[in-house]
């Protein structure tokens, strides 16, 4: 008996390309998330004062992890992995928390790592009560907690500008304007460019400028002739873990707030792709967050979640199949381990990152801001205390560090994350003054709210 033709029908998804589509389409997807897979290495390793043979392999270890990541989510795994196109990259919303944990005398690299570790079996294990856990996360409560955490970043990308804490010619004319020169450069890209181009912005920016700061004789270049071309990122490179439990309580909620992110953007690419999410296809993805943070704390990296930049790039190219997302898996996977690339990486003058920092940190302020659009203020003068009072219990540890100096300094890993203080804030005021709303709700609710963020990601390109 002849099966119809539609029986044999691939859905695009599922489509395996031509190698060459398949490396060339992979490669576009490594470009623009590249830039921001690479800060948060850099952003912690700099915080820390970390050596930057040490930072080289961080960023190699992220790349790593980051692909391995891809992988699983992309191709699937036992239980885990939602097989769409998603890349996964270091989230930022882990790096106010990771900061504070590096930097406290008590603490360090290894507590980072520790917490990471934790987190993430945790996250694997909380995954399927996600459903249930979102009703605690309606727009004002996320568009909050989004704000903070780039009002919280946004120090770090101007000191940067600066020439970095600890630098003695720190606040250099010449940091300042080569900081201004890439802020324009990715600005003027963003204004002229289309497609493609305008979604690596970023990149290119920091590439121009470090080119520039090169030949001013601005960039130390010391280690790069010495590093191996192929390495091995090894687990527990840095030592075996330390696992502290106030630095684990923070990791655990800003793998929870990853949750959420996560959420809208693995409905967002369902409905982009057309091929609906369901409740146990977003389990299954999840779950890789929580894999892909373990994975991390493993082998020297931070807490892993989908990123959005990426899901905007689907919306222009059209390309659906998930084949091209794992292709970048694998292309990050080599990338991390040629540890010469890294050095390069590791070697951009803080200066120069100082424009892009200012850019990134403030897109994701103001993708909160965006979120918080949505939310009622003229009928329900509630929130408006809920996102005041928030904000301003996440900006306590910015604007003064030592608010809680006469605390016990066990407690500092919780204090000093502006971005805890504003997610427990903004969640119990809101049950406080708005109850608990119903899960299909807070479905629909994260389901628009990645829309929105996904158009946003790509709405230049259509000018």
């Amino acid at each position: 008996m002849a099966l119809s033709s539609t029986a044999h029908k691939v859905h695009p998804v599922d489509e395996r390309l031509p190698m060459g589509q398949l490396l060339t389409l992979g490669i576009q997807h490594v470009l623009v998330m590249y830039a921001g897979a690479v800060a948060v290495p850099l952003i912690l390793g700099a915080a820390m004062n970390l050596p930057k043979d040490q930072i080289a392999f961080l960023i190699s270890a992220d790349l790593f992890s980051c692909g391995v990541a891809t992988l699983i989510q992309t191709l699937g795994l036992w239980i885990f992995g939602i097989r769409l196109p998603v890349i996964m990259g270091c989230t930022f919303a882990a790096v106010g928390p990771m900061v504070a944990i590096g930097t406290n005398p008590s603490l360090g690299i290894l507590d980072v790592f520790g917490s990471t570790i934790a987190a993430g079996v945790i996250g694997i294990l909380l995954a399927p009560m996600i459903g249930k856990l979102l009703r605690f996360f309606p727009p004002v409560v996320v568009g909050t907690v989004i704000a903070v955490i780039g009002l919280s970043l946004m120090g770090v990308g101007i000191n940067w500008a600066a020439g970095g804490i600890g630098n003695p010619d720190y606040g250099n004319p010449v940091y300042l304007l080569l900081s201004l020169v890439v802020l324009s450069l990715i600005l003027l890209i963003n204004k002229f460019a289309r497609g493609f181009i305008a979604n690596i912005s970023v990149l290119l920016g920091i590439v121009a400028g470090f080119v520039i700061a090169a030949m001013l004789g601005r960039v130390n270049m010391d280690g790069v002739a010495h590093a191996p071309w192929v390495g091995v990122v090894l687990p527990f490179h840095f030592g075996l873990p330390h696992f502290d439990a106030l630095s684990v309580a923070t990791m655990v909620i800003v793998m929870f707030v990853t949750f959420i992110e996560s959420t809208g953007m693995f409905l967002a690419v369902g409905d982009l792709v057309e091929r609906p999410v369901d409740q146990k296809a977003l389990v299954r993805g999840l779950r890789v967050d929580g894999l892909g943070t373990l994975i991390g704390g493993v082998f020297n990296s931070f807490p892993h979640t989908s990123f959005s930049q990426n899901v905007g790039l689907i919306g222009v190219t059209g390309v659906k199949s998930r084949f091209v997302c794992a292709t970048g898996g694998v292309i990050l996977v080599v990338l991390g381990l040629f540890p010469k690339m890294a050095q390069v990486v590791a070697s951009v003058p803080p200066f120069v990152l100082g424009g892009a920092g200012i850019v990134m940190f403030g897109m994701v302020a103001a993708n909160g801001i965006k979120t918080l659009s949505r939310v009622d203020f003229t009928r329900n003068h509630h929130n408006l205390f809920i996102v005041a009072v928030s904000v301003g219990m996440g900006m306590v540890p910015v604007v003064a560090p030592k608010f809680f100096s006469q605390l016990p300094h066990a407690l500092e890993p919780i204090l000093h994350s502006g971005i805890l203080l504003a997610s427990v804030s903004a969640v119990v005021l809101n049950v406080v003054f708005n109850g608990v709303r119903r899960e299909r709700e807070a479905r629909r609710e994260a389901r628009e709210a990645a829309h929105e963020f996904e158009g946003a990601a790509h709405a230049g390109d259509a000018h």
